[in-house]
């Protein structure tokens, strides 16, 4: 049990109180009303969240400016070819050149949480990349089955429920498809090894999926849900930065120190440069996907796979790894610590959400999770290990996937990361993240589970 709780301190502490700390805050009505202001507490909590840090600023959420009719530019604007557009009010306008505002939801969510990404994309590719890696080969055939399986249930029970409700309902949630099919890897990895114990093979199995359903998750995210309007030209800026910092100091100093063992051009820039190259690319690359329009919070994936990384991996949350001396190694044990950080914000910022926001994207994102999950996993899986005949991992029984499918449908982190764009801020907003929050119930399920078809643990 020491080990459990020492993983769960290490990894997801700190989110756990940020997220119970904004539920408590945002229904603080509900225990200490306030006399003539029954939304007293939850505006406080709101105004904290979107306090205005810079105003004007060089990066942040865009505001295009509205010219009303009444705006001497307004006539220019229509002349020059601008789209006429009309108000609640019936008032005319057009969008003329806006401005950015830097809040601390916009911090949190969309520059720092640029970290947390960067260090699932750096297991995403150790996974890809290396030669032994869990995402090649034919041992990985069937996890990524299981992983498409654990995509495409929850999206077809979610659509699929909401059609049924109604067109109406359809219309109002049916941006949030992606929502349920995220699995929050580290809460996971927990829970699988409170079930099937740290070294039954089912727990390898599931961390795949896992990494395999971030790698899609990223995916997802810069395709369907950009932040703002696409302006690809932009990502050159991204590509540019990648290129440069992996040909100057990555690419040349190997290529200088070829025939020397000692490597000297390596070993300089890796103890006298150390990071500050790749943290400066990583700026530059941020700042492309947010003039781009894609989520800026991806922007540190194009220069992961450009810093040196060693010929082996040990697994995401290995303890070994941090004697490993690669530069890539070193910078994700250096962020552990402020990403941890990162992550009770995170919570903190999002899971502010009142009780009575509960509606039905709540409960269509929990039966994606709780039902399309395990179902999807399951079929896709034993599709993949019978009638393909690629088979399972020894020690494993088919019936596994479905407890797999359980502890995978943990939505939490990414769940509500994806609700936060797939809507605007508002009353399904809300709700999406409420059923987020209440795919935690997915844990006790899955342990029920474990118990209900006579799961064996099987300890290290």
């Amino acid at each position: 049990m020491y080990r459990v709780w020492n993983f769960l301190t290490n990894y997801s502490l700190l989110l756990i109180f940020g997220a119970l700390i904004a539920l408590v805050w945002a229904n603080l009505d509900l225990i200490a009303p306030v006399a003539g202001d029954p939304h007293y507490w939850a505006d406080t909590y709101h105004y904290f969240v979107d306090f205005v840090i810079w105003d004007h600023a060089p990066i942040g959420e865009y505001h295009a400016a509205e010219i009303a009719a009444s705006d001497p530019a307004f006539a220019e604007m229509v002349a020059a070819g601008a789209e006429v557009y009309t108000g609640a009010d019936g008032a005319q306008f057009v969008f003329g050149e806006g401005s950015r505002t830097l809040t601390l939801h916009y911090l949190v969510n969309d520059l720092l949480m640029a970290f947390f990404f960067a260090i699932a994309a750096k297991e995403v590719w150790e996974a890809v990349i290396l030669e032994n890696g869990s995402l090649r080969g034919k041992k990985a055939a069937t996890p990524l089955f299981a992983t498409a399986g654990g995509m495409f249930g929850p999206i077809a029970v979610y659509l699929g429920l909401a059609a049924v409700m109604g067109s109406e309902t359809y219309s109002a949630v049916a941006n949030g498809w992606a929502i349920p099919t995220a699995t929050d890897i580290a809460f996971s990895y927990l829970i699988g090894r409170l079930v099937f114990g740290a070294g039954h093979p089912a727990v390898r199995f599931l961390l795949l999926l896992a990494i395999a359903d971030d790698a899609a998750g990223l995916i997802i995210l810069a395709v369907f849900y950009p932040s703002g309007e696409l302006a690809p030209e932009w990502l050159l800026l991204s590509l540019g930065a990648a290129l440069a910092v992996f040909l100057l100091a990555n690419w040349l100093p190997r290529r200088l120190d070829q025939g020397n063992q000692d490597r000297p051009a390596s070993t300089w820039v890796r103890k006298t440069l150390s990071f500050w190259p790749y943290l400066l690319a990583g700026c530059a690359s941020w700042y492309g996907f947010m003039m781009s329009g894609l989520h800026p919070a991806l922007g540190l994936l194009p220069i992961v796979p450009t810093i040196p990384h060693a010929d082996r991996a040990f697994g995401i949350f290995s303890e070994a790894e941090q004697y490993l001396t690669d530069l890539l190694n070193m910078i994700e044990h250096a962020l552990k610590h402020p990403v941890e950080i990162v992550l009770f914000f995170f919570g903190l910022f999002n899971a502010g959400v009142e009780f009575s926001s509960i509606g039905p994207a709540t409960w269509l994102v929990l039966a994606g999770l709780l039902i399309g999950k395990p179902v999807g996993i399951l079929l896709f899986g034993w599709v993949a290990a019978k009638p393909l005949k690629l088979g399972i991992p020894q020690g494993m029984r088919i019936i596994d996937l479905v407890v797999i499918g359980f502890v995978a449908a943990i939505g939490f982190t990414v769940s509500l990361f994806v609700a936060s764009v797939a809507f605007n801020a508002g009353p399904v907003q809300d709700a999406a993240k409420m059923g987020a929050l209440f795919s935690f119930a997915a844990a006790l399920v899955a342990i029920a589970s474990g118990k209900i078809f006579r799961v064996e643990k099987q300890n290290l």
